[in-house]
């Protein structure tokens, strides 16, 4: 029998497809709600608190061990992130080395999904490109808050002869920091159902229904409808 792939890959296409509009859908609708109401959304609040903070520090020169103090745990969480990531990196190129021997075994489980070995490395490339913005995004927000750091100290008279130096400023580097880890933490969430296309199509489609329904509830500040 002649190798069709269209029926080959439908499944996998079609559940693949179907992920994405299910998530596309989702951040629609959350957009559509901030843009009603900013507050409905955590990152907002989170943001807004990160740039209270910074401006309270930068007026209050006794809180100058706090703000380290507050920094030094940021920046270590995404150092824990970057290595965490770093370990995962590694482990995916191991499996992209052991296609023909995994894929039997893994799609032992596989309903209705493809069992070629290509699509195999396909699948392991697209989870491996998502740890890979993780792994930039994490580096990225260190890279960021190390500059807030010096920043944070700045006297007031400086502050107000350089606008790039000034509160607001600051707190816009930090919240583009905190920015990126959220992005970090969303490619470790989407991770979850290409794993799970590892095993098969309809896996890939169910983990991503619930990766969706989690986010619908983290992804807000307060209880909406």
């Amino acid at each position: 029998m002649a190798f069709d792939p269209f029926r080959e890959f439908s499944m996998d296409v079609l559940c693949a497809v179907s992920s994405l509009l299910l998530v596309l859908i989702y951040y629609l609708y959350h957009a559509a709600r901030v843009r009603r109401d900013p507050s409905y959304s955590i990152h907002y609040v989170n943001a807004l608190a990160r740039r209270a903070w910074v401006e309270s520090v930068m007026s209050n020169a006794g809180k100058d061990v706090m703000a380290v103090q507050t920094l030094r745990n940021f920046i270590m969480n995404a150092i824990l992130m970057v290595s965490t990531t770093t370990l995962l990196l590694i482990g995916t190129l191991t499996l992209s080395g052991q296609a023909d021997t995994i894929s039997r075994s893994w799609h032992a489980i596989n309903l209705g999904g493809s069992h070629a070995a290509e699509l195999w490395i396909a699948k392991v490339m697209c989870l491996l490109a998502v740890l890979l913005v993780a792994f930039f995004c994490y580096a990225l927000s260190i890279r960021l808050a190390n500059h807030v750091l010096f920043m944070l100290n700045i006297p007031p008279d400086v502050q107000r002869q350089h606008e790039a130096l000034a509160p607001g400023a600051v707190a816009f580097r930090l919240n583009r920091a905190g920015q990126l880890v959220a992005i970090g933490m969303r490619c470790y969430f989407f991770a979850i159902p290409l794993v799970f296309w590892l095993f098969g199509p309809l896996y890939m489609l169910a983990a991503t229904a619930g990766v969706v329904l989690i986010l619908s509830r983290l992804d807000r500040h307060k209880q909406g409808i």
